[in-house]
């Protein structure tokens, strides 16, 4: 997907997936083995998503990131969120990740559904810092094992490096298996754990710290 613009199909009217950073559709017809970071999961191979495209979220897609984001925050760990995000709060967070700490969505263009979200985020505060981001990436619960997630990954490190970004790092519940696989697959390599970092639902939990270098 180039910058600014949505991933459209090129003639195959038979649904697709789209190809990171390319504008090209993957044919559910004839769904490749590899991305451009790598192959996909046996599960989207085998099992591919209905038409899902991938762009630059709007704020008219608020208040649907806002509830795939809520399911985490109150029935699990991905996030250490312990408060629901309002809607006001929701249009906040997405005005501070437009231009280079860009919001990505995945839309499912037959039910006209956000199916998924990722987005970059400053890594720390200090100068030095800058050329380094964050990412976050959210499947909605319906749609895991599609290869959503791992469209969305792809997507977010060509845009991250298309804003010249270096670094991406990702924080995961140490938990986590399928999110810590994931990054794998898309050459994130483990680089430290943080220990008891966070506590929800009366439990402490770790953090696995995940990079990809651009």
């Amino acid at each position: 997907m180039a910058r600014g613009k949505t991933a459209k199909p090129t003639g195959d009217d038979s649904g697709g997936i789209p190809r990171a950073a390319t504008g090209f559709w993957y044919s559910r017809d004839n769904l490749p083995d590899q991305t451009p970071f790598g192959p996909l999961p046996s599960t989207a191979v085998s099992d591919p998503a209905p038409t899902v495209t991938l762009r630059l979220a709007t704020s008219a897609d608020a208040e649907q990131i806002r509830e795939i984001y809520n399911h985490e925050v109150m029935h699990t760990v991905a996030t250490f969120d312990l408060v629901p995000r309002s809607l006001p709060e929701q249009q906040e967070w997405l005005t501070a990740r437009s231009g280079a700490f860009a919001t990505i969505v995945a839309v499912d263009t037959e039910a006209d559904e956000v199916v998924g979200f990722a987005a970059l985020s400053p890594y720390k505060d200090r100068a030095a810092y800058r050329t380094s981001v964050e990412n976050s990436v959210y499947v909605r619960r319906d749609r895991h094992g599609q290869g959503i997630g791992r469209l969305l990954v792809a997507e977010l490190l060509a845009t991250a490096e298309l804003s010249g970004f270096h670094a991406v790092f990702a924080r995961i519940n140490a938990t986590s298996e399928a999110s810590i696989a994931l990054h794998r697959r898309c050459g994130y390599e483990l680089v430290g754990v943080e220990r008891e970092v966070g506590r929800k639902f009366s439990r402490w939990h770790d953090v696995a710290l995940m990079q990809r270098l651009l």
